[in-house]
């Protein structure tokens, strides 16, 4: 089997107040049930009532975030392009740019260059290849969601 070619690693610098991942209208942003645990309780809402009152069902039953109503975009993004949870935002959140669909070919990760400056900032270190794993396998799950708490 092939290694990943980005097993050796990829230069990557979250860039300060971008928000480009977070501010495209109609994004989906998939729940994991270790997520609901974890946001509910960062808010001090049951996980009921948080996915009651921050998410919604896909038509297959997934749980995701809701986005809001003006312009479709994340419930949780600020005026200045940060995230207002960040520090207990979703997994798959946490993942970006390292999804499976970025990484698949070269077409989709040259899209992904293209939208995400943090790929080719001047900044950028290398994000070693078990690191980027781990965010791989994390979307992954997150992917997957669940349909009942």
């Amino acid at each position: 089997m092939n290694r990943p070619w980005w097993i050796t690693g990829v230069k990557f610098s979250c860039q300060t107040g971008c928000g480009k991942c977070c501010d495209e209208p109609g994004g989906i942003v998939y729940l994991s049930r270790h997520d609901a645990k974890r946001i509910s309780s960062s808010m001090g809402m049951s996980v009921d009532d948080w996915l009651a009152r921050d998410c919604k069902q896909t038509y297959d039953g997934r749980y995701i975030l809701k986005s809001r109503k003006s312009d479709g975009i994340c419930i949780y993004l600020s005026d200045e392009k940060t995230c207002n949870i960040y520090q207990n935002r979703p997994q798959q959140c946490a993942a970006y740019p390292w999804w499976s669909e970025n990484l698949a070919t070269d077409r989709s990760w040259q899209q992904t260059k293209l939208e995400c400056p943090g790929l080719t900032a001047e900044d950028a270190i290398i994000v070693d290849g078990n690191t980027i794993k781990i965010h791989v396998l994390a979307d992954r799950q997150s992917t997957k969601g669940f349909k009942q708490w």
